[in-house]
């Protein structure tokens, strides 16, 4: 016993150690104390003095520097250099494009809440909440989708005015140059209303104030360059387009083979060293009616007129409609969502040196052009156009739940229906908080690269979820195309968000973790860069304090997550209220499970990992989820702990926690070295996995928020167009939605004296009118059913055509008949 005891007492003190990531000194000390006290105390001097022997001979030489570095650190490195894969190029380019905001405290599996808690809190401005209020509701009731996606395939000419005239092309522009200089929050906010109307609208602004010609000549144009086309960007003069997928290169936008030739033309009569350009480019949003593009090329200059090296790389430039040999106009058809979307191709096309974005300096430097201002485009359109459809199908959905009735039922009260509800609700406060924590980096100054990508593949795929759920408990309604049907072109607009700015599969299975990995990791990015550094003194002086500092970070992280998974993550500093509390220790827990699982895994497979894609995407599913739990608590305390919404928080937290464990465990599970991965399953999982999705119960209460008006739901369906205007279905649902609920227990005392046989009238309206003067309703309770009942009924009708009102535009007569295919 006295043995066992001594033994015990130093293997908590050294892990109480690594728990609270103590100095290597303190550990030895410590260690060596407790095994002496407790070895003194139960009479167990050969166990004491055994243990002693095996520390000291630990820490004596870790903690003798020079002998450290010449003896286990001096190995190390050139075993390290051998090993490591060499990054190209184009992937350190990736990696030093962004930077590391709070994604890099999940990493370290020890976050500081209290960093996250003080960041400011996301607010419009006065003018942008005006902009909002005005233009933007102003432009929303302009918006028939049926026009823009079946009649015209286009933005009416009036829209494209509006959209013009009031600068929506120009919200990313400053006011200098005439743009609204909005920050990335409204920027947000707006694509978000916007999409509850029209994908092809938001598409449309989205664009221009993403990844194009604004941005990039914000960051790199000459002074020029800015002078001249900003102004005409922020009012729409001047329509840009960026051309960089083609045929031969879409994810893998390093390999274009589109090139331009460094060369001399005579130009008006004067010799003019330029570019000979051929491209080959599709998917161009705006290109159809673009009047300058950004083209993204590779330029070599074999004549060395510009220098010695003949491959100078990627560039970018802006190019006239009116250039030469550009050739643009037709048009591709992205799924009936009819946003402007085409070709671009050019052979020969001459373009002078002054064409290239930041001039001829600039040449060569087009990826990393394009990476770092992808981190912040991205990181605001696709998953503002998400949550802006996921919150409009909250609003729809809910509403249309509680009107549509079967079986003399609500169908929200069927626990089916209940189920996709929930879903709905819980995704959709889960995706907000996300875009509203990526926008918000945005306007801390951050280059959000590792979030970006988190939030286009998650916001987009919940999307795709809740727009799947949407059309389930709409049924038929959502399935028969026409103006009446808001949700059918949502569902088809689905896939596109999925396929742009980095395909969803590609972003999780290479960008997630691959550039999380070695960004956020408090050590790994050291210790390559160590390798770089020439003086070899310097060299292994910086390799053994990242390596000895990355050691002690995994025996840490082995340590914290065993006693938190032991504990049921009971243990550790917190943040929050009481409510929060738990939320935030159990993030802590799988915090340190996804340091220990990056670290095991990079260590064990090495450069191997990087081609371990499914291992990789499942890695940065934890970190994903890790980011978006921390967002929605951040969401929560930043709206002042409102009770009401604990039912969303709570859903989409055990969501997020569920899908954490089941990513942590398939990446366990199928990791090559069996006995590492037994190994990492006792410590990550020591009593097995505990998480369960949430509960029906929850289910329940969420889909209870949805349906009926409240504070919370109002919260969730901020930034929703729901003004009852002529062409909002949407907002004349929920305008009724009170009216329904109030209708409810008046249609059950009507329905009870119904099964009673009291009327002889066989129709509705009949059979009310014999009920108020039967004494079963008042008059009042008469006008608030057929009110409501002529309501529900526009509500779930549908669409019919004759025939000939729906064929293409193109195969018509000009009396809108289809013309005789003979």
């Amino acid at each position: 016993m006295s043995v066992l005891l001594t033994l015990l007492a130093a293997l908590i003190a050294s892990g109480a150690c690594a728990y609270h990531r103590t100095s290597l000194r303190t550990w030895a000390i410590a260690t060596v104390a407790a095994t002496l006290v407790v070895g003194l105390l139960a009479h167990a001097p050969v166990t004491m003095a055994i243990l002693l022997v095996i520390e000291l001979a630990v820490a004596v030489p870790l903690l003798l520097v020079d002998f450290r570095r010449r003896q286990i650190s001096a190995p190390l490195l050139k075993l390290f250099a051998k090993v490591t894969p060499k990054l190209s190029d184009t992937e350190q380019t990736a990696l030093e494009a962004g930077t590391v905001g709070f994604e890099g405290e999940l990493f370290s599996g020890k976050p500081d809440w209290h960093e996250l808690l003080k960041q400011p809190r996301p607010e419009l401005s006065v003018e942008e909440q005006a902009f909002l209020d005005g233009p933007v509701e102003e432009l929303c009731a302009m918006i028939d989708d049926w026009q823009i996606t079946h009649e015209l395939a286009d933005l009416p000419p009036a829209v494209w005015e509006f959209v013009k005239k009031n600068r929506f092309f120009g919200m990313i522009i400053p006011k200098q140059y005439g743009g609204l200089q909005f920050s990335a929050l409204a920027h947000s906010a707006v694509l978000q209303k916007l999409s509850t109307v029209s994908a092809t609208l938001s598409s449309t602004v989205a664009v221009p104030n993403s990844l194009g010609p604004a941005e990039l000549l914000l960051h790199y144009g000459s002074d020029e360059q800015k002078n001249h086309y900003l102004p005409r960007l922020a009012v729409g003069e001047e329509i840009p387009c960026f051309a960089l997928t083609g045929p031969y290169a879409g994810s893998d936008a390093t390999s274009i083979p589109d090139y331009g030739i460094v060369c001399k033309q005579v130009v008006d009569g004067v010799e003019t060293l330029g570019i000979r350009l051929t491209f080959d480019k599709r998917y161009i949003t705006l290109a159809p009616i673009a009047t300058v593009v950004g083209l993204a090329f590779r330029m070599y200059d074999p004549e060395h007129l510009l220098g010695d090296k003949d491959d100078l790389g990627i560039t970018l430039a802006l190019l006239p409609r009116s250039t030469p040999g550009l050739e643009i106009g037709r048009r591709h058809f992205p799924l009936n969502i009819p946003f402007q979307n085409g070709p671009i191709h050019g052979k020969d096309v001459f373009a002078p040196l002054s064409t290239l974005i930041g001039g001829p300096q600039m040449a060569g430097h087009g990826w990393r052009m394009l990476v770092e201002c992808l981190s912040v485009g991205r990181a605001i359109s696709l998953p503002s156009n998400a949550t802006g459809a996921m919150r409009g199908s909250a609003a729809a959905t809910g509403a249309y739940a509680r009107m549509r009735k079967q079986f003399g039922l609500a169908i929200a009260r069927f626990e089916g229906v209940e189920e996709a509800l929930a879903r709905i609700g819980g995704l959709t406060y889960a995706t907000a908080a996300l875009s509203r924590a990526t926008a918000a980096a945005v306007d801390r100054g951050e280059k959000p690269s590792v979030p970006s990508a988190i939030a286009k593949y998650h916001a987009t795929e919940w999307a795709r979820q809740v727009a799947s759920d949407t059309m389930d408990v709409h049924g038929g309604k959502a399935v028969q195309l026409g103006p009446k049907n808001y949700a059918g072109r949502g569902w088809s607009s689905v896939p596109i968000a999925i396929t742009v700015e980095g395909a969803n599969i590609m972003t999780r299975s290479l960008m997630i973790f691959g550039q999380g990995a070695i960004r956020c990791h408090p050590y790994v990015l050291k210790e390559m860069q160590a390798l770089s550094i020439a003086d070899y003194g310097e060299r292994l002086k910086s390799f053994d304090r990242a390596l000895f500092g990355h050691i002690g970070f995994g025996f840490s992280n082995a340590v914290r997550s065993f006693a938190m998974g032991v504990s049921g993550s009971r243990l550790g500093d917190s943040a929050g209220d009481a409510y929060t509390r738990r939320y935030y220790r159990k993030l802590n827990r799988y915090s340190a499970a996804l340091a220990l699982c990056a670290d095991v895994f990079m260590g064990v497979l090495g450069g191997k990992l990087k081609f371990k894609e499914k291992l990789s995407a499942r890695l940065g599913d934890v970190l994903s989820y890790l980011y978006i739990a921390s967002s929605m608590l951040k969401r929560y305390e930043d709206t002042g702990r409102p009770e009401a919404d604990r039912p969303f928080l709570a859903w989409g937290f055990h969501e997020c926690m569920w899908l954490t464990q089941n990513a942590l465990d398939g990446a366990i599970r199928n990791f090559p070295v069996r006995p590492v991965a037994w190994l990492l399953r006792a410590l990550v999982f020591p009593f097995g996995r505990r998480e369960v999705p949430p509960s029906d119960r929850l289910g329940r209460r969420v889909a209870a928020l949805l349906t009926a008006p409240n504070e919370a739901r109002a919260r969730l369906t901020e930034w929703v167009y729901l003004t009852p205007s002529a062409n909002n279905t949407v907002g004349r649902m929920n305008a009724l939605l009170p009216d329904v609920i109030a209708a409810e227990p008046v249609e059950r005392k009507f329905g009870k004296a119904q099964k009673a046989g009291q009327f002889k009238a066989h129709d509705y309206l009949g059979q009310l009118g014999e009920a108020v003067q039967a004494g079963v309703i008042s008059q009042a309770e008469f006008d608030l059913l057929e009110r409501v009942r002529k309501g529900v009924f526009e509500f779930i009708s549908v669409d019919d055509f004759d025939p000939s009102e729906l064929g293409a535009a193109s195969a018509r007569d000009g009396k809108g008949k289809l013309a005789d295919a003979a």
